[in-house]
Order: structure tokens, then sequence, then C-alpha cells
């Protein structure tokens, strides 16, 4: 029987080595998790060393290693997280789970990523790192918070918040997309009348105005200027657009103006209250999760603010991690940025004085929850309903240049 040896992973995190006998490459895999070891390199005994070392102390190169660039369409994210989620929660470990969804699963993408994820961390990698590795789907936050899920032993737990943080977020998007189609579909019609009524309609109107002598009304005659204006200068306003917005572009990627965007989005009337209300309640589930699980308070504020996309957001929790690394506590140093609401704050003061600090933010999650959704619900009513005032408003002002200029025409033929 063939001899094989490895170089793995153990459950503490170190990094072992040795041999056994077993027929064949499989059943060493097998043999490895059946000791709950995470296989970094296995070979036939006198190759596991050197292909670990690969050339220049470095990872040799596998062949027909997955692709490492395929991305996740929104709903394979969801599934992926979801379903890994699930294996895990089942008991397998992750290498195991990652397996299984390589073997198993249907859709394409996500055999691609699960497989590329598995040959990662059997080369001794981290989930958090193997992610950003995998696949440009898996965003800074993603990492961050897998990365805390790491830390904290509470992997499934994390990957269920963010299988709920991504159905928000898409569900968000889908609602507001569709509530907006209606009055987009108006206000397309709208360009089109007023297309047919300054190219077809006017000339008519306005020829029949001169042989009665009658003058436009102030309406019509504006509608007319404007139109005119636009056939004539259609390219220098596009050109102005464009413009505007690749200097906009520009400056959002400085670090300064990045900060001010983000921050400027946060005010934002109605989009806003729904920006602001999601990260609260990502920032007190994430932060229950980790405080429950044992990390400490520190590095579990370092985590999610090295996780923050947000770069506003950011610098303010960088502020609260420096003065609670100083010794001050999380509500005094939180007060002081001035960035959070001072309900959060007290149920934080409150928590910290009791010592169940863990509970505090969960109970204030669960109330950030029911917020978001109420502000979603507003935000899906409010916008598509002020399109339909807009678009109206237009409609009724060529409506009644239209009734106007035939009233005018028909006034000066009666009058001949």
């Amino acid at each position: 029987m063939p001899s094989f040896s490895y170089i793995a992973i153990d459950s503490a995190g170190k990094k072992v080595s040795g041999s056994f006998a077993v027929r064949n490459k499989a059943e060493a895999y097998r043999e490895l998790e059946a000791r709950a070891l995470t296989p970094v390199v296995v070979g036939a005994a006198g190759e596991g060393e050197a292909a670990g070392a690969g050339p220049k102390g470095g990872r040799s190169a596998k062949p027909g290693k997955a692709n490492r660039h395929t991305k996740l369409k929104r709903q394979e994210l969801v599934l992926f997280t979801e379903e890994l989620a699930d294996l895990l929660d089942a008991g397998m470990n992750l290498e195991r789970a990652l397996k299984i969804l390589e073997e198993r699963q249907a859709n394409r993408s996500i055999r691609s990523v699960a497989g590329c994820l598995r040959d990662e961390i059997r080369e001794g990698a981290r989930f958090s790192k193997a992610l950003g590795i995998a696949s440009p789907t898996f965003d800074e936050l993603y990492c961050s918070l897998v990365a805390a899920g790491e830390a904290s032993g509470s992997l499934p737990e994390i990957l269920r918040r963010l299988v709920i943080n991504l159905k928000q977020l898409f569900s968000l998007q889908r609602r507001t997309v569709g509530a907006m189609i209606y009055p987009l579909t108006v206000m397309l019609a709208c360009v089109a009348l007023i297309f047919v009524f300054s190219t077809v309609l006017m000339p008519s109107l306005s020829e029949m105005m001169q042989k009665t002598g009658q003058d436009l009304p102030f309406i019509t005659d504006l509608l007319i200027r404007f139109t005119n204006f636009m056939a004539a200068w259609w390219w220098l306003l596009l050109g102005i657009f464009i413009g505007t917005g690749v200097t906009f572009r520009v400056i959002i990627t400085t670090p300064g103006g990045r900060e001010w965007w983000d921050g400027y989005k946060m005010r934002l009337p109605a989009f806003g209250p729904v920006i602001m209300g999601r990260f609260y309640a990502q920032f007190c589930h994430t932060l229950a999760n980790l405080i429950s699980n044992g990390v400490p308070l520190l590095n579990s504020l370092r985590l999610i603010a090295r996780g923050t996309p947000n770069r506003y957001i950011r610098n303010h929790l960088d502020a609260v991690v420096l003065d609670v690394g100083e010794g001050a506590s999380l509500a005094r140093a939180m007060g002081k940025t001035a960035a959070f609401p001072e309900q959060l704050i007290d149920r934080i003061a409150i928590g910290e004085q009791t010592g169940e600090l863990g509970k505090s933010f969960s109970k204030a999650a669960l109330k950030y929850d029911e917020d978001l959704d109420v502000r979603i619900a507003r935000l899906t009513t409010i916008v598509p309903n002020i399109m339909l005032v807009i678009v109206a408003a237009i409609v009724g002002v060529v409506a009644y240049a239209m009734i106007n200029t035939i009233f005018g025409s028909m006034s000066g033929i009666r009058g001949r």
C-alpha cells in the first residue's frame, strides 16, 4: 500500500505534517478529514514537502485550478452564502462544505467559486483571504465580516446575517426600480408628446395664428423657444453633462472627495435615512454577534471599521476605536463623534453599566431593522409619487399651451 505524506492545518490553526499508508490520494484526503485536519499539501511520500516549497518557496502551480475571475450575480451570491451557512450549521467543516458546493451545486458559477475557495483553503489560506482571491464579487465588507466570524467562531451566524443584509439590499433595489417603472414610462411618453407637439403640431398652429394675425400665447411661445434652443444647442448641453459627470467621478476618487460624497449621500432627502438606517442595523447586528461570541470590544470595532466601505462613517469609527483603545467607554467615544443617534448611545451606556452590551446591541439591531423596513416602504412610495407629479405638471403645461393656442386661432378666425 503506498505511503502519502501531508502538510495540514489543525483545529488550532497550527501547521502539522506526517504520513500514512492509504490506497490512493482520495483516501488520503478522507483520512485528513477524519482527523479534523485541513490539507495544505498531499502527495506520495517524499513529494509533499517539495510540492509545498515550490519554486523559491512559493506555491506550486496546480493544473486545472478553478477560474479565479468568476463573478456571481446577486441571486447567486445570496444562494452561495445561504447554502454555505446551511452546510456549516449541519456540522461540516469549511473544506467539506465547499467540496459539496463544488460537486453538487447546479449553478456553474457557484461551482467555480467554491472550487477556487477550496483550492486556496487547502493551500493554507484563511477563508476571508481566499474570498478576495476567488472572485471580485466578494467586497471588502463581505470579507471583513467573514474574518470577524472566523475570529469569533460564529461564521455560520455571520453568513446568515450577510444573507439577510444582501436580501434587504436587493429587495430595496428591486422595489425601487419596480416602483419607478410606471412614472418613467409616463415620462418617456411625455417626452414623445413634447417632441410631436414641437415638431408637428406647433408649426401648423403657428402658421394658423400668423394667418389670423394673432400673437402666440406666452406659454406656447416659451415652449417653442425652448424646443428650438434644444434643437440648436443639444451638443453643447450633452458635452456639459458628460464633462460634469467625468469631473464628478474624478473628484470622488480622491480621499477628500470620496469622504465628502459618502457624507453627503447620508443627508439626501428620502435616500439618506435609508442609508443611515442600513448602517446602524448592520453595525448593531455585527457587534452583537462578535461580542456575544467572545471577541473583545476593541477588536470587534476594528473589524467593523475595516469592513465599512463608507469613508465618512469609517473615519468616525476610527475615532471611536482610538478613544476606546485609550480607555474611554464606547458610549462616550461614540457620543464625541456626533455621528450616532442619542438613543443608540443611551442603549450602549446601559449595556456597559449592566455588563450586557451584546444584548443591548441585539435589541438596538431589531429596532433599526423595523425602522429600515418603514423607511424603505416610505421611499418606494414617495419617489414614484414625486415623479408622477412632475410628469403631470409637464403634461398639463403642454396640454394648456395646445388648448390655448387652438382657442386663440379660432378666436382670430371668428374675428374675421
